[in-house]
């Protein structure tokens, strides 16, 4: 069964962690309320693996940073498509990403990209 896939990786004070996964919380029930199938977010733990490239090191995190892993499933990428378009022009999302907070990180060290699968169980 084909699935289409979103994928972020994001560089991420320690400190800030919980005000993302609360800011996470709430954008993923918005994603799920309009359709996505599946919201998945992770906080790094164990990240730094002899003679493999690391997360960290891919994301380029910093002294006091760890990274998050996470993904958004859909059925196919026009699926993605119309899910993200409402997501966007949900007036609950200005809530979340209020101009007045601060992000809990910084969104131009994001890594993401569109993803089909190849296998999905």
């Amino acid at each position: 069964m084909k699935k289409y896939v979103d994928g972020y990786v994001i560089p991420i004070k320690l400190e800030n962690v919980e005000k993302y996964r609360k800011m996470a919380e709430k954008a993923g029930k918005i994603w799920i309320w309009h359709g996505a199938l599946r919201v998945v977010e992770c906080v790094g733990d164990d990240l730094d693996l002899e003679k493999m490239v690391s997360f960290n090191q891919s994301a380029g995190a910093l002294e006091g940073e760890t990274v998050i892993f996470s993904w958004i499933v859909f059925e196919s990428k026009e699926h993605r498509d119309k899910v993200n378009a409402a997501v966007m022009a949900d007036p609950r999302m200005n809530e979340i990403m209020d101009p007045g907070e601060l992000m809990p990180f910084d969104d131009s060290r994001m890594i993401y990209g569109g993803f089909k699968t190849l296998m999905y169980l």
